[in-house]
């Protein structure tokens, strides 16, 4: 499929499917044309890549992780799986802690929300 269907199809812009390819974390074929051609498997790839780059981790470790987790196979993770847990447990906290003040943030807005109803009845 062409990049504006594959964009269709994956919830991902364009933009973000060129960015990918650029940093080589995805492979699309080509038509004859010289247009990308996305296949389901890359598609695929993309959504775990969207969901990662979501999940707040750089590109640079997915690019590093996303062979094994992508292809099936266990070569080289275990090289890979200490640094990367490592790494993955430090963005993991770093959210935590983003919830944690958002959670604090939230229950004070509710307060304040609950006061200002009381207060106007």
């Amino acid at each position: 499929m062409k990049i504006s269907e594959a964009s269709r199809v994956s919830g991902v812009s364009a933009r973000s499917l060129r960015h990918y390819e650029n940093e080589g974390l995805i492979v699309p074929g080509r038509f004859s044309n010289g247009f990308r051609d996305y296949c389901q498997s890359t598609i695929d790839r993309v959504l775990v890549i969207r969901s990662l780059l979501e999940s707040g981790l750089p590109v640079r470790l997915i690019r590093d992780v996303l062979p094994g987790l992508t292809d099936g196979s266990d070569a080289g993770t275990e090289a890979v799986c200490s640094e990367f847990l490592h790494e993955v447990q430090g963005y993991r906290d770093r959210l935590a802690a983003r919830i944690a003040v958002l959670s604090d943030q939230q229950a004070a807005l509710d307060a304040y929300l609950g006061e200002a109803r009381r207060t106007d009845l």
